[in-house]
């Protein structure tokens, strides 16, 4: 059975096969948008428009020019550079076991560090966070006061902070909020901001992430690293070979 021929252009018959090679060199994203026959349209207008100029291109005797050789070498000198690149990092492999003895031997990278929830109210002066702390306990509730009496921009979400962990709040606010019991107001913690009252809503306890939920970002990564590693060495043993000569830096 003889392909579908979609078009003639300059003498060369454009096939539905052709068409379909074109759109299968485009990412997936664009492959689902010409998809559509209107897109499909469009594509084989430009490769109608692609084998005209390249009629054109042959009649000028573009190819004879000097920018066009010079380009041309150029071009094949960038595609050899990088095939031989690719040539190197392509051999590159992760081992196995490879991974499971880095999660093992480098614990640290894997632990999620404790974190705690809590909400809070920041004032000036510390009679006023006492104040605060009393109509609480009276019943107002601690995101409407935060809300009425907070000045941190916070005070619009009820006071409320999220999870945070050590490290990401001033040391005295910080302290208080891992110490703290969940579901009590603090009482006024001073730091340099001014007065804080905390309501530590949820903790959680440092964790270990498992090997499988990290297997697969793991192993990337320890792939593109060893390909970093690889090419950089592999970059100097070609200096080594063919010799550099830097004559200018910071250019």
């Amino acid at each position: 059975m003889s392909e579908k021929i979609l078009a003639v252009s300059a003498g060369h018959e454009i096939t539905e096969q052709e068409l379909k090679d074109l759109i299968a060199n485009y990412p997936p994203e664009q492959q689902i948008y010409l998809s559509s026959p209107q897109a499909k349209d469009e594509v084989l207008e430009q490769l109608i428009g692609f084998y005209l100029f390249a009629k054109m291109a042959e009649e000028e005797k573009i190819k004879e020019s000097k920018e066009y050789k010079e380009t041309l070498a150029k071009m094949e000198n960038e595609l050899a550079s990088h095939m031989a690149a690719t040539s190197v990092i392509d051999k590159v492999t992760l081992e196995d076991g490879e991974a499971k003895a880095f999660y093992d031997n480098n614990p640290a990278q894997f632990t999620a560090d404790a974190q705690v929830k809590a909400k809070h109210i920041l004032v000036e002066k510390e009679e006023d966070a006492n104040k605060i702390a009393d109509e609480i306990k009276a019943g107002k509730s601690f995101e409407d006061a935060a809300k009425e009496y907070s000045t941190c921009p916070s005070k619009e979400k009820g006071g409320d902070l999220g999870y945070f962990g050590k490290g990401q709040m001033v040391p005295e606010f910080e302290k208080a909020a891992f110490e703290a019991a969940i579901g009590e107001v603090s009482a006024p913690v001073k730091t340099q901001f001014g007065y804080h009252l905390i309501l530590v809503e949820d903790k959680k306890e440092a964790q270990v992430m498992d090997f499988e939920s990290v297997k697969n970002q793991l192993e990337e990564k320890l792939l593109q690293q060893k390909k970093q590693s690889a090419y950089m060495e592999t970059l100097k043993d070609l200096e080594s070979k063919y010799g550099v000569e830097r004559k200018l830096k910071n250019v």
